[in-house]
């Protein structure tokens, strides 16, 4: 199906084409006469959808022989459509638009990212360890309903966790930190270690948000806000290219510490925030955000299941052995021990293979992605990022927290002068070195 929009007006049509040049059958979608002589000396414009999903709008010129208008068989607004019946030549295209999915461009916008994936939701998942507890699932109601009311600029929200809750936490963290050391890669021990000493981890306490996402401000720049489920792919991908986190705070029944269906906040703080507070693997996170904006549904997909074999179940190679920095790995005893293992499948990192390698998330993974470095794989992420088909580039501004669209020689222009202002920062700094 196609339209021909002209001045706010849409009107369907068919095109028959034959050597006298190309007729076009319309219906205006309102009875209002409007003034048609413009339309023969402007450009006109067809918009339609394609088979990936994503709209489409070109423009032609065309040089218009013969048009005829008469009312048309259908009413509306108390009366008939008008048709018109013209006839051109010389049909032009002009250029192609492909209409972009909205996306979040100032951090503030992330109050609009906010769709949930209930699939794995107790009062839905007949499966999940607490579908028949009430009191688990009022619980968990009543911490997810402080997600619910959190608008971006609001203070990040306690939870006063019981006894029950904090015992759940205890048992995780203690069978987890006894196989970290031989099953974590090095950064993940690295910053586990830090956030011991200056964030208050141990298994006496769950970590509140608000102290662990200042001491990712001060480490790398990333920031949490809490989440009340799993998100769509769509809204936390974009979530990470403002260098926010988007994190659940409610705990996994009791009566399954070691594992959890739906992300919790064992999940989040054990598995996810050590790797966030190392500075390459936060610009890693970052850069799958980037890709995200605007991308159709088809590459959410592949860069969701990217996510999925790297930031959640990755593997890479340190000192001779192969180590664990996904966190759905780092948060599952069960699956951590199996990954390391001689069982399951290996494959070298390769982001057009791992978006579209079919995936578990009910039970253990067939098969892992194991990558040689962090700087290796954002690399190769970089390579295939770049092959996302959008009409434009965007780049992170860390001073105002905001996304510039680069779609504009002036805007590509001054994100070049800027660069060039940090060029000679560093530039200035080695003459220095140098003279020293």
């Amino acid at each position: 199906g196609l339209e021909l929009v002209a001045y706010d007006s849409h009107i369907t049509f068919s095109q028959h084409s034959s050597e006298r040049g190309t007729a076009f059958f319309c219906t205006l979608s309102t009875p209002t006469p409007f003034k048609i002589y413009k339309l023969c000396r402007k450009a006109f414009i067809l918009k339609h959808s394609s088979t990936s999903g994503r709209s489409s709008t070109q423009t032609f010129e065309a040089r218009l022989l013969h048009i005829e208008s008469r009312p048309g068989r259908k009413w509306k607004n108390n009366g008939p459509d008008l048709e018109f019946f013209m006839r051109s030549s010389d049909v032009l295209l002009i250029s192609t638009h492909n209409a972009v999915p909205w996306f979040p461009k100032q951090i503030k916008d992330l109050d609009r990212c906010n769709v949930l994936i209930t699939k794995f939701d107790p009062d839905l998942d007949h499966g999940h360890p607490g579908y028949n507890d009430s009191e688990y699932k009022k619980r968990r109601a009543a911490i997810v309903e402080l997600a619910f009311r959190y608008k971006h600029g609001d203070p990040l929200p306690t939870v006063e966790y019981t006894a029950e809750e904090t015992s759940t936490w205890q048992q995780v963290y203690q069978q987890l930190r006894s196989v970290y050391p031989s099953t974590a890669c090095r950064q993940f021990l690295d910053s586990l270690q830090q956030l011991e000493e200056e964030c208050g981890y141990g298994k006496e306490r769950i970590p509140q948000l608000r102290d662990v996402s200042a001491f990712l401000k001060e480490k790398t720049g990333f920031q949490l806000r809490p989440a009340a489920g799993l998100l769509s792919a769509r809204d936390f991908l974009a979530s990470l290219a403002f260098r926010v986190f988007q994190c659940t705070q409610y705990i996994r029944h009791p009566s399954s510490p070691m594992h959890s269906p739906e992300p919790d906040c064992c999940h989040e703080l054990l598995g996810h925030i050590p790797m966030l507070a190392n500075k390459e693997f936060a610009q890693f996170s970052q850069e799958i955000g980037l890709a995200s904006l605007g991308a159709s549904d088809e590459d959410i997909e592949k860069l969701s299941t990217l996510y999925w074999f790297t930031v959640e179940f990755g593997l890479c190679k340190q000192n001779g052995a192969v180590k664990a920095y996904g966190a759905g790995l780092l948060s599952s005893y069960g699956e951590l021990v199996y990954a390391l293992s001689n069982e399951p499948e290996y494959k070298p990192f390769d982001p057009e293979e791992a978006a579209v390698q079919p995936y578990q998330d009910q039970t253990y993974q067939p098969v892992y992605f194991v990558s040689e470095s962090f700087e290796d794989a954002k690399m190769k992420l970089r390579r295939y990022s770049a092959n996302i088909q959008r009409p434009f580039a965007v780049r992170y501004d860390p001073f105002t927290c905001s996304i510039e669209v680069l779609d504009q020689p002036a805007r590509i222009q001054s994100a070049l002068s800027q660069m060039r202002e940090d060029l000679k920062t560093l530039h200035g700094a080695l003459e220095k070195l140098g003279s020293s």
